[in-house]
């Protein structure tokens, strides 16, 4: 029987494919990097777990001196509390009210643990649910307004739209205004440096807008949160920021990767890969065993590491590379994925390999802890 736990200190070439692989030495100083990034700047970094769904690494996140994570669904946040990680952040809208009373019953436990929840709100009704939820309830939940700064997704309008929920916050003792929620997901991946910054100037103009908004109306806006791995330098440059939520960074996909790079920030390596195995060999093509159910295609597919092959559709179970120089009938072929969030969620573990993908062992077996935690 195949057992992870013996892979431990055995070489790479061990791991059974197909098999998602952390490249540890990689990761580390793309953690270093940013945390260094942080401090310079003088931003809070608050990362996010649902890139890598993983207790573990939310906890070497916060070691390094994160102030929290965030999560966008309420069973990532109970999974990840539960296993120890005490600040969290719903970047995102509950209004179930059965959802909702789970949200109370977590802002209750970590509380208790001298942890802190927070939400996301985008509207009068919304917020009138979480405060029911939370009546009599003795916690303390702080509530960030989301606004939409050009996603098209959740979040009010920017600017006056936002004071009638600052007030309705501060008529309920369960809730705490915490600033605003301003995120520009699609700006993360526009390819060209000079759309980045276009794109991300229009947000701070929104961002400045809402705030402007509040205060003028008697709130005081304590933190905007948002940015992403795609642009966080230039939400940190417009010194309307305090807090970053990049979260790719830490694995680096293919995708991120595509971008044109901003030498304003951090330049960060793949850590996240694949491994395959070549499964068939013919003279036009290879075939390895790792197709769509070991890695996910929403942004592409994925780039193969050190080899000049392209990476074709073979089906959930099969990958085609095409190219001069074809691998043999069992090589191993290391794959970058596309997307690393929806990919980490397809495996129960990570394996951490330290020393290089070749030549290296494996030193950690990482459980996906909120892997399918969709509620």
């Amino acid at each position: 029987m195949y057992l992870l736990s013996d892979l431990l200190g055995k070489p790479a070439a061990a791991i059974d494919t197909p098999a998602l692989v952390i490249d540890l030495d990689a990761m580390e100083r793309n953690l270093a990097s940013m945390a260094a990034f942080a401090a310079k700047h003088q931003v809070k970094l608050r990362p996010h777990a649902k890139m890598h769904k993983s207790a573990t690494l939310a906890k070497l996140q916060m070691a390094h001196g994160a102030v929290g994570v965030c999560v966008q669904k309420t069973a990532e946040a109970e999974a990840l509390a539960a296993l120890g990680v005490n600040n969290i952040y719903i970047s995102n809208e509950v209004v179930s009210p059965f959802k909702l009373k789970r949200v109370v019953a977590l802002a209750k436990e970590l509380q208790a643990l001298g942890g802190q929840l927070a939400i996301a709100v985008d509207s009068l009704e919304g917020l009138q649910r979480l405060a029911q939820a939370a009546d009599g309830q003795h916690t303390l939940i702080r509530v960030f307004i989301e606004i939409d700064v050009g996603h098209g997704r959740c979040g009010l309008a920017p600017g006056a739209a936002a004071v009638p929920l600052a007030a309705e916050i501060a008529r309920h003792p369960a809730l705490q205004l915490g600033g605003l929620q301003a995120y520009h997901g699609r700006a993360q991946h526009f390819r060209a440096v000079s759309d980045r910054h276009a794109g991300i100037a229009q947000v701070v103009a929104h961002v400045q807008a809402t705030k402007a908004a509040l205060e003028a109306a008697g709130h005081a806006v304590p933190l905007v949160t948002g940015a992403g791995t795609g642009t966080f330098s230039l939400e940190t440059a417009s010194g309307v920021y305090g807090e970053l939520q990049a979260g790719s960074y830490l694995f680096m996909d293919r995708d991120y990767a595509s971008n044109e790079r901003d030498p304003a920030q951090p330049q960060f390596e793949h850590a996240l890969f694949v491994k395959s195995q070549v499964m068939s060999v013919c003279a036009s093509h290879a075939v390895v065993d790792a197709g769509h159910k070991s890695h996910a295609i929403d942004s592409g597919l994925p780039a193969v590491h050190g080899l000049d092959l392209e990476y074709t559709n073979g089906g959930d179970e099969h990958g085609i590379l095409r190219g001069a120089a074809l691998p043999a009938l069992g090589d191993t072929v290391w794959l970058i994925p596309g997307h690393c969030d929806p990919t980490v969620n397809l495996h129960d573990h990570l394996l951490g390999v330290r020393g290089g993908l070749q030549h290296g062992t494996v030193e950690q077996i990482i459980r996906v802890d909120a892997r399918g935690a969709l509620t």
